[in-house]
C-alpha cells in the first residue's frame, strides 16, 4: 500500500493506524519550532508550531485519531480541515522516511 492510499480518507483503518518517529531522525526545538536530521539521508526537514506540536505527540506512538483529538483540543480549527491538513503532513513526514506505521 502507497502513503497515498493509506493516509487516504478512504482507506477504512486510517483512524486507527498507529504510527511513531523513525528510529533514524534526530530532533531539536528553537523557539517553538522543531528542526529534525534523518540521520540515513542526511536531509534536513523543518517544522513550524503546529508541525512541531505533531512532532512531540509522537514522541509515543500515537493514532491518527488521538493526533486528530489533540489538534482539535489545542487550536481553533475546523474538523475536516484539521484532518485534510493533519493527512497531508503526516503524509509528507512518511514520504520522508520520519514516520513509521505500526504493523504495515
Amino acid at each position: 500500500m502507497t502513503n497515498n492510499e493509506i493516509f487516504n480518507l478512504n482507506n477504512q483503518q486510517l483512524f486507527e493506524l498507529i504510527l511513531y518517529r523513525a528510529k533514524d531522525s534526530i530532533s531539536t526545538e528553537l523557539d517553538g519550532e522543531t528542526v529534525i536530521l534523518d540521520i540515513a539521508s542526511g536531509i534536513y526537514s523543518g517544522l513550524d508550531t503546529i508541525g512541531t506540536f505533531i512532532w512531540n505527540q509522537l514522541e509515543q506512538p500515537a493514532t491518527i485519531a488521538a493526533l486528530r483529538d489533540a489538534i482539535l483540543e489545542r487550536y481553533d480549527v475546523a474538523r475536516e480541515q484539521c484532518v485534510a491538513d493533519l493527512l497531508a503532513f503526516l503524509k509528507d513526514l512518511a514520504d520522508n522516511g520520519l514516520i513509521l506505521i505500526k504493523n504495515e
